[in-house]
């Protein structure tokens, strides 16, 4: 007799400590009853099973307990055989639960991966060692590594299932004593040939290719640690990862788990992982608003763009991408023509790279309409505006759009500065007014800002988070105030990387001591990036906010060193190059601007001491927006500068970096 496990732990059957305990019963029980021959495990609701509850090693973990681990040691030593039924996805212990079984079916939609390295984990639970027995060794590795998920067809080549089936419960119900496998040759047994019989993953060598045995798997180890970071910028667990793996090719099976199951507690406990959990659960925290009364959300169909700028154009892409036609409404012809190419040859880049097939790029670029005319966006259910970072020219704009755009519209600003509540008043609809900022280029950065202002509905509210999740992005609300919550910390933290400068220290330097912190970009490089113009207009609009104490933004504005669009800005750029070449002539001009201002000079700080001056004014600033109310939680601001701004994520995000800097002081 065949006994069905079905796997039902609402939302998505999470193998959670707790629910471990009933799942393991009923694995002894099956043990327990001599009538039982094969035991499937499936999962209701559209899920196999999301893996085990994140909420669980937040605690003190505790090994000991009832875990996934105790599920599969039972399987293991069990005579009867389990067949794993996959429905949706099967992630982290929920494939390893699968990997012990000795079939895996899955339907067509099924995903399947390990992912646990997206939390500073390895998987702890026998993945290490019995994906590389099951798998091309090589493709298992690079699966854990990069920990993401295969499709089931994918699964199907590998050699990850045996069988693609139409439907889970079908398969299961209709056959009570053993599940059909309809056509894998390598299971035709159980096509009513005979019993299905034992075959576990554990009991498997590891297969590695002719080229590759153990001459030359030394080289192979070596290669998989030089592809990843170093353990002290994040790759910890990757490097734990591949002493796994490295396991299962040297070690009997039972000392290699032996080594995984060491590792795993390990990093369970390793300040890069802890701080991938504090991310983990500050962006499911992003959408509960404290006080917001519940409201259904509008759906959006149409969206127009004012503005067909590289923001407006980004942002055009970003709705194109989610199945949404989008109008862009641009006056100048020639940019027009400018944004048609980019928008083209962003979809051809798809294309090529294999992300999309000619005809879904044809349909995404057919989406985007352009007009001269505002009266194109009258039926649209949101327009944005992306236009020039000038009140004047945004006040201009929405005076023009709101009597034209349908009653019960939301307009909104792509500012990343300006008062929100100023430029809704010009509308007779503040309430369907918010900020939606996005970052640049928009059609890749996955931050959104959604900024309230003092007017805008709990409604307005919901559709903007609603559409964020269509987009793709992930959303943060912000109260309205100068800079919001990325900007108005950017500004003190390139205010002290200036300071620093102005102090003698060469701004390629100090770039160099943030990337070494762990920064994706220094922020003399990210200036210009972004457009030193950008920063200097900033500053011409708010006079109080002394970027510098010297006159160094005005003096690069007037020698048009504007950053990579003009070939040079704090660094110099060959023609058609984005490589940064240090600029001696920009260290001078620090040094005569500091002399004339009489700033005291100290060239001679370490990589360290400068690290920990810009972050610490980053935080700084952090704090004082939690005080303001900017920010609701600081999960929220961490956030915010992972997506936005580069900030390491194993180092959790500025504020959590600061909570476990004073929690080790």
């Amino acid at each position: 007799m065949n006994k069905v496990i079905t796997l039902d732990n609402p939302p998505v059957n999470a193998l959670s400590f707790k629910y471990s305990e009933k799942i393991l019963k009923e694995i002894e029980d099956a043990e327990n009853d001599p009538s039982v021959t094969s035991v499937t495990v499936t999962g209701a609701n559209g899920f196999f099973s999301a893996g085990v509850d994140v909420n669980d090693f937040q605690k003190d973990w505790d090994p000991s307990g009832t875990t996934v681990r105790d599920i599969i040691e039972t399987i293991e030593r069990s005579d009867k055989v389990f067949v794993a039924a996959i429905d949706g996805v099967a992630l982290g212990g929920a494939l390893e639960l699968a990997l012990a079984c000795d079939r895996r079916v899955a339907t067509p939609r099924s995903k399947l991966g390990l992912p646990e390295i997206k939390l500073g984990l390895i998987p702890g639970a026998g993945g290490t060692q019995r994906l590389p027995r099951l798998i091309p060794p090589q493709e298992a590795l690079q699966m854990m590594l990069k920990g993401e998920t295969v499709s089931a067809e994918r699964a199907l080549e590998l050699g990850l299932i045996d069988e693609v089936i139409p439907d889970v419960m079908v398969s299961v119900s209709n056959h009570p004593e053993h599940v059909i496998l309809s056509s894998a040759s390598s299971v035709r047994e159980s096509k009513g040939e005979g019993p299905l019989k034992k075959r576990r993953v554990s009991e498997m060598r590891v297969q590695l290719p002719a080229t590759a045995q153990a001459f030359a798997l030394p080289y192979i180890i070596a290669e998989a640690h030089k592809s990843v970071p170093p353990e002290e910028n994040g790759g910890l667990a990757a490097h734990k990862l591949i002493d796994a793996v490295q396991a299962a090719f040297e070690l009997p099976f039972p000392r290699g788990l032996a080594r995984e199951y060491r590792l795993f507690d390990e990093l369970v406990a390793s300040a890069p992982s802890l701080a991938l959990r504090h991310l983990f659960f500050a962006e499911r925290e992003l959408s509960k608003i404290p006080g917001l009364p519940p409201a259904e959300p509008l759906e959006i169909k149409t969206a127009g763009v004012v503005g067909g700028g590289t923001m407006g154009t980004g942002i055009a892409i970003t709705f194109a991408n989610a199945g949404i036609p989008v109008t862009i409404v641009e006056p100048n012809a020639d940019q027009i023509g400018k944004s048609r190419q980019t928008i083209f040859g962003m979809f051809m880049h798809q294309v090529k790279r294999g992300r999309l097939t000619q005809e879904e790029a044809w349909k995404r670029g057919q989406s985007i309409a352009f007009s001269e005319d505002y009266a194109a966006l009258a039926d649209c259910d949101l327009v944005i505006e992306a236009v020039f970072e000038n009140m004047a020219v945004k006040k201009e704009v929405f005076g023009k759009l709101d009597p034209l755009v349908k009653p019960g519209a939301i307009l909104a600003s792509n500012t990343s500065t300006l008062d929100i509540d100023e430029m809704a008043a010009i509308t007779k609809r503040p309430e369907q007014f918010l900020g939606l900022h996005f970052f640049a280029p928009a059609n890749i950065m996955k931050l959104l800002e959604i900024v309230r202002g003092k007017a805008t509905s709990a409604q307005t509210l919901a559709t903007a988070f609603k559409l964020a999740k269509k987009l793709r992005k992930v959303a943060v609300l912000s109260a309205n105030a100068f800079g919001f919550i990325g900007n108005r910390m950017f500004f003190e933290y390139t205010r002290e990387a200036v300071a620093l400068a102005e102090e003698g220290v060469p701004p390629a330097r100090i770039d160099v001591a943030m990337k070494k912190f762990g920064m994706a970009m220094g922020p003399f490089a990210t200036f210009d990036l972004s457009g030193i113009d950008v920063f200097w207009h900033v500053a011409q609009g708010r006079p109080d906010l002394e970027l510098a104490r010297t006159p160094i933004l005005d003096r690069l504005y007037e020698q048009e060193r504007l950053g990579q669009k003009t070939g040079k800005g704090f660094y110099k750029y060959a023609e058609g190059s984005r490589e940064a070449i240090r600029d001696k002539e920009i260290e001078q001009l620090f040094a005569e601007l500091a002399k004339k201002a009489g700033v005291k000079q100290n060239p001679d700080v370490s990589d360290e001491e400068i690290a920990s001056r810009i972050i610490g004014a980053l935080i700084m600033s952090g704090e004082e927006i939690l005080r303001d109310g900017v920010a609701l939680r600081p999960g929220d601001i961490d956030i915010v500068w992972i997506y936005g701004y580069g900030f390491p994520p194993y180092r959790g995000g500025p504020m959590f970096y600061s909570q476990e800097a004073l929690a080790h002081a």
